[in-house]
């Protein structure tokens, strides 16, 4: 597969900026606490499903402090309907007690703190820096790892090395272009049945086959 010149990356960069400058996850929360509850529910599980099973759960558990303290039987069928659901109730509730034995209830803002809870890898650490305080980082899900790949500008193997190279590649505005290349990727550039007819990529485009993390 030809990778994309750097010509063609600054007009992609362009592009997803002026598409998508002010993309936000569709994830619902109301603080930093459901943030990161709501993005490591996310992981092999739609943002909608997980936007079905949250507001309960953060109704009956609103701090870390109570789920800290959390009954895993009970926590388990709030989110039974979510993939994995069984290891996800046992690291959201490892999480909220270093949360509160750590970090005296306060969810860290940094990455290498943030990756220190249960169930929260660099991937959904990422994630809620680029969304909660706008961090120049980017983060490779399924969707950004398709869409960098039919497009041309990686053809790494692994999440975290397509991650890396597209770093390198894109260098500012990250937090907008890992929002952009999500919904691209999710709406248009979709695995089956991409929307070619609604790109307004389509001149970068390498490829139509089906890629997955």
């Amino acid at each position: 597969m030809k990778k994309a010149t750097k010509k063609e990356i600054l007009e992609i960069h362009q592009l997803f900026i002026e598409r998508y400058d002010d993309a936000v996850t569709e994830l619902t929360y109301k603080n930093a606490y459901e943030l990161v509850i709501a993005v490591a529910l996310s992981a092999q599980c739609t943002d909608k499903r997980v936007n079905i099973i949250t507001p309960p759960l953060f109704l009956k558990y609103p701090t870390p402090q109570l789920l800290a303290q959390a009954d895993i039987n009970d926590v388990k069928s709030f989110i039974n309907s979510c993939s994995f659901f069984n290891n996800k109730a046992k690291n959201i509730i490892l999480m909220a007690q270093r949360v509160v034995e750590i970090y005296n209830g306060a969810i860290p803002m940094n990455e290498k703190d943030l990756q220190t809870l249960a169930g929260v890898g660099q991937k959904t650490a990422n994630v809620v820096m680029i969304e909660y305080t706008g961090a120049n980082l980017m983060a490779v899900d399924t969707h950004v790892f398709r869409v960098a790949h039919r497009l041309g500008l990686s053809d790494d193997k692994t999440a975290s090395k397509t991650e890396a190279t597209l770093v390198r590649k894109f260098k500012n505005d990250l937090h907008a272009l890992h929002q952009g290349m999500v919904l691209f990727g999710r709406y248009i550039c979709t695995a089956k049945n991409p929307k070619c007819e609604e790109c307004f990529l389509t001149e970068f485009c390498r490829t139509t086959k089906t890629f997955k993390v």
